[in-house]
């Protein structure tokens, strides 16, 4: 059974490096190019840097938005408009006045610039102060030590380990890293983001 929608869960977040807007098909060409690198893909669930895979990433990604189970979004630079990444709302629970931030990925060469921090920062503020969510939360393999240092960064807090969690690409066993940020931690989170953005070059250059 699919989730309703959560009205104003998909929407446009414009920021001074990126803007975070849903995923269209119009965004296919871009984001195929970013994902081309299978290095993007070491820890997701799935590999997309070929043709077919990324075709199978877009068409499921897309199917969860339409079933309001999801809202997929690409990842644009501000300047020139080329989608560089994407990242997702999962498991909404409007209910419980919560959701998940997941399936993010950046092609590399914003790796370092702001880019991921920034759209951290929107998507961070849009759940909890429009949305008005109590608690946002974040999973990784427990093995990606990058992504934990970056979730410890914002900083999120150390959930735990679920065991046995996930069997990823074909068969593989995933233990996954919950990390999660409340509604009272927000603002302190806020201020650090945006002291590291401030810090931050933002020098991504442009393909096109």
């Amino acid at each position: 059974m699919t989730h309703p929608v959560w009205e104003g869960l998909a929407v446009r977040l414009e920021g001074r490096l990126v803007v975070v807007e849903p995923l269209t098909r119009a965004h296919a060409d871009g984001l195929r190019t970013a994902a081309a690198d299978p290095d993007v893909w070491r820890w997701m669930p799935v590999s997309a840097d070929e043709p077919e895979t990324f075709e199978r990433w877009l068409e499921g990604a897309l199917a969860a938005a339409e079933a309001g189970t999801e809202a997929p979004f690409a990842v644009l630079l501000r300047e020139s408009g080329e989608p560089v990444g994407s990242t997702r709302f999962l498991t909404p629970r409007p209910e419980h006045r919560g959701l998940e931030i997941g399936w993010t990925w950046n092609a590399r060469r914003t790796w370092g610039t702001g880019v991921n921090i920034e759209a951290k920062l929107l998507l961070l503020a849009h759940a909890f102060e429009t949305l008005g969510c109590m608690r946002v939360e974040f999973k990784t393999d427990a093995r990606n030590e990058r992504s934990r240092r970056a979730l410890e960064a914002l900083p999120a807090r150390f959930e735990g380990i679920f065991r046995k969690h996930m069997l990823v690409r074909g068969g593989e066993l995933r233990d996954s890293a919950y990390y999660a940020i409340t509604d009272d931690e927000w603002p302190a989170v806020r201020a650090n983001l945006e002291r590291r953005l401030a810090a931050s070059s933002g020098a991504v250059q442009s393909r096109h």
